[in-house]
């Protein structure tokens, strides 16, 4: 967890905080964790039509 909060520009305690359910973590937290952990995001449009 140290790890990725350093390579995500945050700290620990952020990081554990932003994660744990008890608030919600803005989006950019949400991609600089997905970039430490070597991910990436893809985002695709829904099938509306039905």
């Amino acid at each position: 967890m140290s790890q990725v909060a350093r390579e995500a520009g945050l700290s620990r305690e952020s990081l554990y905080k932003a994660l744990s359910g008890e608030r919600s973590p803005g989006f950019d937290t949400i991609l600089k964790v997905i970039r430490a952990l070597g991910l990436t995001l893809h985002a695709g449009a829904a099938n509306t039509t039905g």
